[in-house]
């Protein structure tokens, strides 16, 4: 998901998606890509689960996939818990450091 992520016009496609489901004809007016790049982003988004696709017709309506963001949120918020442990374990070891180097002055 974060390698989906990691190109600026796909998070521009799911920016536009936010908003409501949109076909490629409609992302690829608004964006600076043409409609064969967006189709191929959209692929990007859709294989990385983060968005899904319903066929109405000739046409693909593109929406935001609610799981996909929300297992990207998860993987997130772990990673950010994970994150302030170990700085708050440093800053407590730090400050423990100081204390002992006041005592033995």
């Amino acid at each position: 998901m974060l390698d989906a992520l990691g190109d600026q016009s796909r998070r521009a496609i799911l920016e536009h998606l936010v908003r409501g489901p949109k076909p490629v004809g409609e992302l690829a007016k608004v964006l600076p890509i043409s409609r064969p790049a967006v189709s191929q982003h959209l692929k990007v988004l859709k294989d990385a689960q983060l968005v899904s696709a319903e066929t109405i017709g000739t046409r693909h309506l593109y929406r935001v996939n609610r799981a996909g963001l929300d297992a990207l949120r998860d993987y997130l918020d772990r990673f950010w818990r994970t994150a302030l442990a170990n700085f708050a374990a440093i800053a407590e070891a730090e400050a423990a450091a100081q204390k002992g180097a006041k005592r033995a002055r």
